[in-house]
């Protein structure tokens, strides 16, 4: 929302309710002054739009609109890829306009949402290497290839998949160095004892490296070093990482969780793989680390497709225009 909200800026007067680590200050309205605010129509005779994304936005939206009798109509972004609760549903009926974000959320709708605007990514934060081997060798991991996975070190970001699937077929590719990077929460500390018993049985120690979180400013950086990607969540909203790393120009290997499916060009990008299969998993990443110019190549690929399709300026675009199109 935030990386959105600078480019919509550009687009549409907007304000934010409530702070939400706003970089701009002068963008936040506490709920009194929405409610004020509210109780008129623009100047040009229109209502104002509500855009919420998440239930509990859609219940202060409807809190404005019902109680405090504010002239304005709801847009709710929906994203998840599940069956909705009973609140959710009628959160949903409540709305003006339904937004969402890849077309296997969208199936999760009844009736289907007005539109489906994937997000985008920042191009200037995440662009490719100029010397790919040279920012390898920056990292400090030994190798000649980096595969990384990234964020939290817990099941539903499928660690234990992307870790068993390599386990199998590290040794015949030496060059390759998998890089795990994100937190382990306390909670998380046995599943992560658990895997690196399980690299340590096997031997290969020095190719497994868990690099903890790191701050986002340092992601580019070792997200441009990687010649892959993978993400291999169970379950996800929408996934930014895979755009991430396309945008980097790194090749991807994905699940069928979140907009992956939507984005990524079977062969051309990366590959999709089942939720939870490591037989499959395992058989493709054979396959793309056993070609390293062809996975490279699939890299170069995916970052046209990010720059065709995935940025952000083109999301505070579309969105731009919906939320506008409901004023009528």
């Amino acid at each position: 929302m935030l990386q959105v909200l600078r480019h919509q800026q550009d687009l549409i007067k907007v304000a934010v309710m409530g702070k939400h680590h706003l970089p701009d200050e002068s963008l936040y309205l506490p709920f009194r002054e929405v409610s004020k605010l509210c109780r008129t129509l623009l100047p040009s005779g229109k209502p104002r739009i509500f855009h919420a994304r998440r239930n509990d936005e859609v219940l202060q939206a409807l809190l404005l609109k019902k109680i405090f009798r504010a002239k304005i109509k709801i847009a709710f972004t929906s994203t998840a890829q599940r069956q909705h609760s009973w609140i959710t549903r009628w959160l949903i009926r409540e709305s003006d306009g339904i937004i969402t974000t890849s077309s296997a959320a969208n199936a999760y709708i009844a009736g289907g949402a007005d539109i489906i605007i994937p997000h985008g990514i920042d191009l200037n934060s995440f662009s490719p290497a100029d010397d790919r081997a040279q920012e390898w060798q920056d990292l400090g991991l030994p190798g000649k290839y980096g595969i990384g996975i990234f964020g939290r070190v817990r099941h539903q970001k499928g660690v234990d998949v992307f870790i068993r699937s390599l386990l199998p077929i590290m040794a015949e590719h030496p060059d390759f160095t998998a890089v795990i990077c994100g937190e382990t929460t306390a909670d998380n500390e046995v599943f992560k004892k658990e895997l690196q018993n399980e690299i340590t049985a096997a031997g290969l120690e020095q190719q497994f490296h868990f690099i903890g979180k790191r701050p986002f400013e340092e992601l580019p950086k070792i997200f441009r070093a990687m010649s892959i990607v993978a993400a291999l969540s169970r379950n996800e909203g929408f996934g930014l990482t895979v755009l991430e790393a396309m945008a980097s120009g790194a090749a991807v290997i994905a699940s069928e969780a979140g907009a992956w499916r939507d984005i990524i060009r079977e062969g051309q990008d990366g590959y999709i793989v089942p939720c939870d299969d490591i037989g499959t998993t395992s058989s493709k990443l054979d396959q793309m680390m056993g070609d390293i110019s062809a996975t490279h190549a699939m890299g170069i690929s995916g970052r046209a497709r990010v720059e065709a399709d995935f940025t952000i300026e083109r999301e505070a675009a579309q969105l731009c225009r919906f939320l506008k199109g409901l004023q009528k």
